[in-house]
């Protein structure tokens, strides 16, 4: 895993701890799992799913009951990022905010990441 020991990869805001709590209770599921895949005009896509269970490469975070798994793929694309959730009288849903993000379509839903080398060698530099 990259990033900075001791450190979550990833964080949530209380409305995201919340919602995925509610989730996870309503549904009886184990957790959020969040990844991302190719796909959109910007190049990538978040992808979320409840689970049963972890799998073994999954990094799991815990924050006040809520309960979220990053996909081993995803790990570097998303260590930083804040999770939210917002309601509005048109939509309502999860917002990520990724400062590894340097790119993003009109809609939202597609995101460009930094060069995956330069993102690799960013974190390798500030672990050690």
């Amino acid at each position: 895993m990259f990033g900075i020991p001791g450190q979550a990869p990833v964080t949530m805001t209380d409305a995201a701890v919340r919602q995925i709590s509610k989730l996870m209770t309503s549904d009886g599921r184990y957790g959020l799992k969040i990844g991302v895949k190719k796909g959109g005009c910007a190049g990538m896509e978040y992808t979320m799913d409840y689970v049963d269970a972890a799998d073994g490469h999954d990094e799991v975070v815990e924050q006040d009951g809520a309960r979220v798994l990053i996909a081993p793929m995803a790990q570097m694309f998303l260590f930083g990022t804040e999770i939210d959730y917002e309601t509005s009288l048109l939509e309502s849903g999860f917002k990520f905010r990724n400062p590894n993000v340097v790119d993003a379509c009109g809609c939202g839903e597609s995101i460009k990441f930094k060069d995956v080398d330069a993102l690799s060698s960013e974190r390798e530099g500030s672990a050690g």
